[in-house]
């Protein structure tokens, strides 16, 4: 459309991680540019997550992809996002459109999961609509997270979404 400066972004350079030891699956919306450029989730230098489960395991943050992906596959975590394709500008979840959601039934009939966490409102409200209906013959419950994104640094202390983030300890 003329005029949209919404680019359209595919998730299929990022892969989901999981293993037949994965009993909470957290999904974000898209990857943020800098995530896609790295190549892997939350990896904006003043993103949260890391830290936050950092802080949550009392480990020491990890620093690259493989360290990233073992310090999750150990503790019991899957990582991928809701929506495989979409148009969006930047990294603003608010301009999201021309949704396409990812086939999560591979991780679900793959894993023992438990639990599913989206990580912010728009990851939270593109699952209910999308997914938790779809897959509700598991019986999975799925609960919101804020985000860790550093646009809601302003509302969520890093000791505030650590508490928030405790909820998965539940399920593991």
């Amino acid at each position: 459309m003329a005029g949209d400066k919404a680019g359209f972004v595919s998730h299929d350079a990022i892969l989901p991680v999981y293993d037949a030891r994965s009993r909470v699956l957290i999904l974000g919306t898209i990857p943020s540019p800098k995530s896609r450029e790295a190549g892997f989730y939350y990896a904006h230098p003043q993103n949260r997550f890391w830290r936050v489960l950092s802080a949550l395991f009392g480990a020491p943050t990890p620093s690259d992809t493989a360290e990233k992906t073992a310090f999750v596959l150990e503790r019991g975590i899957a990582l991928w996002d809701v929506l495989k394709s979409c148009r969006i500008t930047g990294a603003s979840d608010s301009t999201i459109k021309d949704a396409v959601v990812n086939d999560l039934s591979e991780i679900f009939s793959t894993a023992p999961i438990r639990a599913v966490f989206t990580t912010g409102v728009t990851a939270s409200r593109l699952y209910q609509k999308h997914c938790r209906e779809r897959y509700e013959h598991y019986g999975i419950p799925a609960f919101g997270l804020p985000s860790t994104s550093p646009a809601n640094i302003g509302r969520y202390s890093l000791e505030r979404l650590t508490a928030e983030y405790r909820a998965i300890l539940n399920y593991l």
